[in-house]
């Protein structure tokens, strides 16, 4: 079951300004990216649902939050069908993001009020998220799309919510344009969490990297 309710997991996502995602299979490393986020400032993150058994990897990390970062939210990504996302919810997912817009995951995560943000392309599925209680709108692929997409969804739409992910980087002209555009948060990937750190397992430098990126959305936000 969730720790954190619906509205806190959108408050959280707002106030961040970014969701880190990462998907490995190792449980050990994935308690060092945990613990490298968390003191790097981040209350929030992502993991993906892309490989064999990864729901068990899952389970062992959110287990280590509870315990060792109280305050970590944390979800599950990739997800593309009701029954992974039920999963996941069962082993304590406290948000599901998928790639496409399908309707019986909406189901599945309103049921228990857990957030769902779906990978949306085009205004018409924005809309029937939103209709179906989506409260933030991923973006994907955002490299494909672009700010200038934002802008012009958020023209007619001002009360819709954006997510970019993919094509998302943590240097200043790029997180500017996106929320320049009007994003509430990003979804950053491998620009933040990449193979090098995965390899080398590199904690420190992903602490400082997470550390300047938050401030640096923050100062963006302020302005």
């Amino acid at each position: 079951m969730a720790r954190f309710t619906r509205l806190q997991v959108v408050a959280m996502m707002e106030d961040q300004g970014m969701v880190p995602l990462y998907y490995h299979p190792d449980v050990e490393l994935g308690k060092g990216i945990l613990k490298a986020l968390y003191e790097g400032g981040a209350r929030l993150i992502e993991f993906t649902n892309r490989g064999d058994f990864a729901h068990e990897v899952f389970g062992a990390l959110n287990k280590y939050c509870e315990e060792h970062l109280p305050d970590m939210v944390m979800g599950v990504g990739s997800i593309t069908d009701a029954g992974a996302a039920s999963l996941y919810m069962q082993l304590g997912a406290n948000f599901v993001v998928t790639p496409v817009l399908r309707e019986d995951i909406a189901y599945a995560c309103n049921r228990k009020k857990v957030l769902w943000s779906p990978g949306c392309g085009s205004l018409s599925e924005i809309c029937r998220a939103e209709e179906l209680g989506c409260e933030i709108v991923k973006l994907f692929p955002g490299s494909t799309y672009g700010p200038e997409f934002v802008k012009a969804i958020k023209g007619p739409q001002p009360w819709t919510s954006v997510m970019p992910t993919g094509g998302v980087s943590p240097d200043e002209e790029n997180l500017r344009g996106w929320f320049d555009a009007g994003v509430t948060c990003v979804g950053m990937g491998s620009k933040l969490i990449s193979s090098k750190v995965l390899e080398t397992k590199d904690f420190e430098g992903l602490r400082i990297k997470v550390k300047e990126t938050l401030s640096l959305i923050k100062t963006i936000q302020n302005e």
